[in-house]
């Protein structure tokens, strides 16, 4: 009797657990309605790229998105909508005017962009183009003296390769299955790295380039140089752009410098090597924002409700800063748009939530996920040394996107498994519109791992490739033509959901056992 007693509690533990994670299918319909029927993602969208431009950090675009986001936001009825500082970030930067071309042999525009906190010009240029061929730092000096108002380039370029596969991509079932058939990873093992072997040889071989680039970069300075041509990765006039000069406010100087599509570099490349004279013609105006440095998150809530819960919290988020050789569409006016659609399909639905809901646009994620880790250790706590606030426990959840236009295929748990039976339940009124899977799995590079590293749990969302790595993903391409309507459209609806749920759950998300401080690990 006491052992069918124990048996039947254990059954009915199960089955409460199970109904307070089955989705309310009333509420489900209201959301759906909502999001995929009456969406305004793409409106969203639009402000975010096409009218803010650029969002590069601390640049006027950045603002201007940030800004009308506030606005948005407190027009929707989200409450507490304001910018708030996570610390210094450094110099503001943005292109006012970019123009050049060959001029011999023969006329051709070039397609590139300034690189990120290089300075302009000064007027127009026009010289003969030199070509740097420089194996170490002592190769370096048979061009002293030989540089000034010139325009250069370095003897290096990869030849480009036809490729036979498709730019758009969706994720196959096998994949999925792949990802869900996933085990833990064993502890620490992501960080065990042998001391030698190919991946010591590419380490050293990239610091002695580094060290070949910075002492270049000082030469050329010296030298006075007009104007610098650099290979960017990329193809077919697709040119990828993901770093930049210093934006410290103490930066040194450094020249006027072009990321140059790989046809136009190429072409210019092979000439010189041939011995032709190649002649180029530049005007690039740029311009320095150093009157605020501080950076800037836009965060809005709709508060919860319930006596109890309310002052627990639900977070969603997405960075908002982009790079800046086109509008940052997928690259994270995407996410940022979902998520701010999300809060709208909410206040849409007149939902009154027990746990506040809190969405955070974050800045500076391109530069290191600066604005989630500047938010995290003021109000959730230090992961170096796991001194924790009081704030990190009323925390439920954190959800992310940040993967492109492409639509949500399911959750990485981020090594959480006890969220997996959950999340499954919660994907499973979304299985006809393709979210089906749960992976184990993580994911990196992007601003959940903020909270995962304070013990928070934080999740991204698995979403299909599209063209992200191979069209857009910091790219002169990124533009709102890119964004796939119907697969934004599910992405907002879905993670509605997943925050109505979390939001109404009795229990917060189980979390992993607390991470070791991060100056510990080895």
């Amino acid at each position: 009797m006491k052992r069918f007693t124990i048996t039947a509690l254990a059954l009915g533990l199960c089955f409460s657990v199970f109904a307070q994670d089955t989705p309310d299918a009333a509420v489900v319909q209201k959301i759906r309605k909502a999001g995929l029927e009456n969406s305004k993602v793409m409106d969203i969208a639009f402000n975010l790229t096409d009218v803010s431009g650029p969002r590069l950090s601390n640049s006027p675009g950045l603002k201007r998105a940030q800004e009308w986001a506030v606005k948005q936001l407190t027009e929707w009825g989200l409450k507490n909508a304001h910018l708030e500082a996570w610390g210094t970030f450094g110099k503001g930067w943005q292109v006012d005017k970019y123009y050049a071309a060959t001029t011999v042999p023969f006329y051709h525009p070039i397609i590139a962009s300034p690189k990120a906190w290089t300075p302009g010009t000064n007027g127009p240029v026009k010289s003969e183009v030199i070509l740097i061929k420089a194996d170490s730092v002592s190769d370096l000096a048979k061009y002293k003296g030989k540089l000034v108002g010139k325009i250069v380039m370095m003897d290096q370029g990869t030849p480009l390769t036809s490729g036979l596969k498709p730019d758009f991509s969706r994720y196959a079932d096998s994949t999925l299955a792949q990802m869900a058939a996933a085990k833990p990873a064993a502890a620490g093992a992501d960080r065990q790295r042998p001391a030698g072997g190919p991946m010591a040889d590419r380490m050293a071989q990239m610091m002695k380039m580094r060290e070949i680039r910075a002492a270049m970069s000082a030469m050329l300075v010296e030298e006075k140089v007009a104007l610098i041509l650099t290979y960017a990765r990329g193809g077919q006039g697709t040119f990828f752009t993901s770093n930049g000069a210093s934006y410290a406010l103490d930066a040194k100087p450094v020249s006027p410098e072009l990321e140059v599509a790989a046809e136009d570099f190429l072409h210019i490349l092979r000439l010189l090597r041939a011995g032709k004279t190649v002649e180029v013609e530049a005007d690039i105006k740029t311009s320095f924002y150093d009157q605020d440095p501080q950076g800037y998150n836009v965060i809005a809530e709709i508060p919860g409700t319930d006596k109890k819960l309310k002052d627990e919290v639900v977070m969603i988020g997405g960075h908002f800063d982009s790079w800046h050789a086109a509008t940052g569409a997928t690259d994270n006016a995407a996410g940022s748009a979902v998520m701010m659609e999300a809060m709208r399909i909410l206040k849409a639905i007149d939902f009154k939530p027990k746990r506040t809901i809190r969405i955070a646009l974050w800045s500076s994620e391109e530069q290191g996920l600066f604005g989630s880790r500047g938010y995290v250790a003021k109000h959730f706590g230090d992961p170096k040394t796991m001194a924790l606030t009081p704030d990190q426990k009323k925390i439920s959840a954190y959800y992310n996107l940040d993967n492109g236009t492409g639509k949500i295929r399911g959750v990485y748990l981020q090594g959480n498994a006890a969220a997996g039976p959950i999340f499954q339940n919660w994907l499973t009124p979304f299985n006809d519109l393709g979210a089906t899977t749960v992976t184990i799995n993580n994911t990196g590079g992007t601003d959940h791992q903020a909270f995962d590293a304070v013990g928070i749990p934080g999740f991204q969302f698995i979403q299909d490739p599209a063209d992200y790595n191979t069209r857009t993903h910091h790219s002169n391409m990124d533009t709102y033509d890119r964004l796939v309507e119907d697969d934004l459209k599910q992405s907002a609806t879905i993670i509605a959901s997943f925050v109505y749920n979390t939001s109404q759950r009795e229990a917060q998300i189980p979390r992993k056992e607390l991470p070791a401080p991060q100056a510990a690990r080895p």
